[in-house]
């Protein structure tokens, strides 16, 4: 067979299982009114991580363009090659700031950031002990490597207290991790910190904690989970991204100096990539100071009363951060509801296998401080109406 055959081969096998991914075009900017089709229809955006609404805020597109005039465009290469932008190192030193680390290092991704850690610090003799809800970054990153995995399951710390017992008795010195998300991406809840905490000490692990969705949204200053329960010390990798809450692109480690050391030199992901452009760190630093700010915690809690508003319409448990699942089942089922929300004006993403479990498909409902009271209202009206058995008619109010 062809290299071709075999591709439409795979593509057909896709389309039958309902797990076929398509671009769509977009026209215009991707903000929470976003048009999506050459028509130029319009619709309400609830797809975006940007929960802060900032992605798009003149002061963030100032800081690039300012950066833009000074350093141009791109970043040369590799910064341990061409040397290190100002901006970048800014960023780093407001990034530590703003965890309550001793320093931080930037990627030019959150993927690249977990492909980082595995480089730096595990290999073959490692051990892994991982939610089963983690990002896909975090497995792939550990299976790359080789490390010895197992997963436990979701937020069950009798099962994590069993693999930290059986990897103990593996390797009593040897390096033993545990990976979990502070806010799952799929489900929206939290991770038990505090008995992650706990136990990793007990037998002697270390803890990695991917940010990414808490960070903007929980804790004082949008700082996330474990300053939320005053646990940043006791947590030894802080993983972030600066595309969602944050509004610009990126992701990040943070923790002790130290260990950033041990990932400027190890981490391949950084040493072997061409730096992020600087003016993407100039408004990233620019937004964390409004995330940090009084500004910033008015747009959470706008952000909070939309959540609870959602929940309060949609009959479900608020959720602790901006993630709502309305969970369908079947990937076709989750197809087609998704496909008639989007008839109606409004895009709402279905999320299907692999990203979740099978039959588990659903749609994801993200929320943002930029969303209003009728937005909302539209968006589980029109849900309320599918679900009744009727096609939703009225169009969202943008």
């Amino acid at each position: 067979m062809s290299f071709d055959a075999s591709c439409e081969e795979t593509l057909e096998a896709l389309e039958a299982a309902c797990l076929r991914r398509h671009l769509r075009p977009l026209q215009g900017r991707a903000g929470h009114e976003l048009m999506v089709d050459t028509e130029g229809a319009t619709r309400l955006c609830f797809a975006s991580n940007d929960y802060l609404g900032l992605a798009h805020d003149p002061r963030l597109v100032q800081a690039a363009q300012r950066a833009l005039e000074e350093y141009g465009v791109g970043s040369g290469a590799s910064r341990l090659i061409t040397g290190t932008h100002p901006a970048h190192v800014a960023l780093e030193e407001a990034i530590a700031e703003f965890k309550g680390v001793e320093a931080a290092l930037c990627f030019a991704t959150g993927y690249s950031a977990a492909m980082g850690f595995a480089t730096a610090f595990l290999d073959r003799s490692s051990i892994v002990l991982l939610d089963k809800l983690c990002h896909a970054s975090l497995i792939d990153a550990c299976r790359l490597v080789g490390a010895r995995l197992r997963v436990f399951r979701h937020n069950d710390m009798d099962k994590l207290r069993s693999l930290l017992e059986w990897a103990r008795a593996k390797s009593p010195t040897g390096r033993v991790v545990v990976m979990t998300e502070s806010v799952f991406s799929m489900d929206g809840d939290t991770a038990p910190l505090r008995d992650l905490v706990e136990l990793k000490e007990v037998f002697g692990a270390e803890l990695f904690i991917d940010e990414a969705h808490a960070v903007g949204v929980l804790g004082p200053g949008g700082r996330g989970l474990a300053s939320e329960l005053n646990l940043v010390d006791r947590v030894d990798v802080h993983m972030g991204t600066l595309g969602k809450a944050v509004g610009v692109a990126g992701g990040y480690l943070a923790g002790s100096r130290p260990m950033i050391e041990v990932l400027l030199n190890r981490a391949r992901s950084f040493v072997y990539s061409t730096a992020p452009p600087p003016a993407l760190a100039e408004a990233a630093r620019t937004s964390l100071a409004i995330v940090a700010g009084d500004e910033g915690e008015q747009r959470r809690v706008r952000l909070r009363s939309s959540v609870r508003r959602l929940s309060r319409n949609l009959e479900i448990e608020p959720p602790v951060a901006a993630i709502a699942p309305w969970i369908v089942g079947g990937e076709a089922a989750a197809m087609g509801m998704a496909e008639v929300l989007a008839d109606a004006g409004f895009s709402v993403p279905a999320i299907r296998y692999p990203s979740v479990a099978r039959g588990s498909a659903r749609l994801r409902i993200t929320v943002s401080s930029a969303h209003t009271e009728a937005q909302i209202d539209s968006l589980t009206q029109a849900i309320l109406a599918y679900r009744s058995g009727h096609e939703p008619t009225d169009r969202p109010q943008c």
